[in-house]
């Protein structure tokens, strides 16, 4: 299913220190990965928890994997630590929709955790059609000394039983069970492609390609439709809802993005129904860059608020753009992600490609941002400095002590040694998921089945 690092601590990269200002080494384990893969075994989303314990990812044969980190040692500068497997559970089964004659794969298409409120986690997982609230549980004690019933589960005769006993707690080997709490289903038509947690932490909301629907936690049976872009006549359809994003602090506001490159904000305290906008954000398109897939890369696949809630970042097909709240006219900065693909959009066009959708992620303070490319790439861009670092999660480059080399991209003209030609790329290996600790540097990256956790620089 999913690889994991489980290997010594890594070493130090200073030169990729010197690009991105925080410094990456591998730690992957090489011989868990298989040349043949099962579709079921890709991996379709990776998602850290509120405090980066725990790292879950779901793939394409329903299942949910969740990692806990493992500390050495909490002193600094030794502070080192590992990603160990501590559950596994089928979330999602494929199902058949018999009125529209249509197949629900069992894909988990995004994970979200909750706040951890009590001894127990609780996360949501969604495929196209049906979110789930799960609920993961330790359980180190087992109860013994029963009056009614024999330890292996038997009653008893009740004219056997001549005294009383207190049950008592033994203790047991760490057993971690993963249970369904809640099934929010039959609320979307089409395919559900965000889900995220209100800061109230009571409500969540969910998009599909037309609708965003908002729920209650604890209310299954009903949602509360907030957004609905489908227009009478499907025919006059010019745009979808490709992502969605509650405000990490302003629980009445939202984004959602389009495929036409659009990102609205909305507020719930001016009207229940949010068609109309509080906000939309739209940069104008260079003339000089018009082209017939134009369109096609200007789709937003990915938008995230920064944790401190002024900013959001948008990922479109060949960028990602920081926006300012506050201003809607065009982004406070524009990084390039693979600008040397814009040469190979037709054949990228021809192989479908062109409609991959990346996903991006902030680091804990806001100050790098990380997003995948093809070739097994995925890209840092330092916002302070404004350098940015290409980086390679690969078996061959991500041997265990091994440290990561920046990688270069040679776009046209003399290549020169180190370089990659992009003749050369490999449009099969993608990073379209990555996520970020919340407070380490401590990044996940997910290749087809594999996952790699790469760690900052241990001294």
């Amino acid at each position: 299913g999913v690889c994991s690092s489980q290997s010594p601590p890594p070493l130090t990269d200073r030169s990729i220190g010197a690009c991105c200002g925080v410094k990456y080494s591998s730690n992957a384990n090489a011989n868990v990965c298989l040349y043949f893969v099962f579709a079921a075994d890709i991996i379709s989303t990776v998602e850290f928890n509120h405090t980066g314990e725990l790292l879950a990812t779901g793939d394409k044969g329903g299942r949910v994997v969740i990692f806990q980190q493992e500390i050495e040692n909490k002193n600094p500068p030794q502070f080192r630590s590992e990603y160990n497997v501590y559950s596994t559970f089928q979330s999602h089964e494929p199902e058949f929709d018999y009125l529209k004659s249509l197949e629900i794969e069992e894909k988990i298409n995004k994970i979200r955790w909750l706040p951890q409120k009590n001894a127990a986690q609780f996360l949501l997982s969604t495929n196209d059609k049906t979110i789930k609230l799960w609920k993961i549980s330790e359980r180190d004690k087992r109860p013994e000394g029963y009056n009614l019933k024999e330890e292996d589960g038997r009653y008893k005769d009740p004219n056997t039983i001549t005294s009383l006993r207190v049950p008592v707690l033994i203790p047991m080997d760490l057993m971690v069970e993963a249970s369904p709490r809640r099934v929010f289903a039959n609320a979307h038509t089409y395919h559900i492609n965000s889900i995220s947690v209100n800061s109230d932490n009571e409500t969540y909301l969910s998009a599909d390609d037309l609708r965003i629907n908002l729920w209650h936690l604890e209310i299954t049976d009903r949602s509360f439709n907030i957004v609905d872009i489908k227009p009478a006549n499907m025919e006059e359809l010019t745009e979808v809802i490709t992502a969605a994003e509650f405000h990490p602090h302003q629980c009445n506001t939202f984004v959602y993005s389009s495929s036409k490159g659009t990102i609205r904000l909305c507020d719930m305290r001016a009207s229940a129904l949010c068609d109309k906008h509080s906000k939309l954000f739209e940069e104008p398109e260079d003339p000089s860059n018009r082209s017939f897939f134009s369109e096609i890369i200007s789709s937003i696949s990915d938008v995230k608020f920064s944790h401190n809630g002024r900013y959001m970042m948008t990922r479109d097909y060949l960028s990602v753009k920081i926006w300012d709240l506050n201003m809607e006219n065009r982004p406070v900065e524009t990084y390039q992600v693979h600008e040397y693909l814009r040469s190979k959009l037709c054949s990228l066009y021809e192989n479908d490609c062109i409609f991959d959708k990346f996903e991006c992620c902030w680091n804990g303070n806001d100050s790098v941002v990380m997003t995948g490319s093809y070739n097994n790439f995925f890209r840092m861009f330092d916002r302070g400095h404004r350098r940015d670092v290409t980086l390679e999660a690969s078996r061959e480059n991500s041997k265990p002590m091994q440290v990561l080399k920046p990688r270069k991209v040679c776009a046209g003209g003399k290549r020169k040694k180190d370089e990659i030609s992009v003749d050369s790329l490999d449009f099969n290996k993608k990073i379209l998921h990555t996520a970020w600790h919340p407070q380490d540097n401590i990044i996940a990256v997910a290749t087809t089945n594999n996952l790699y956790i790469f760690q900052d620089k241990v001294i």
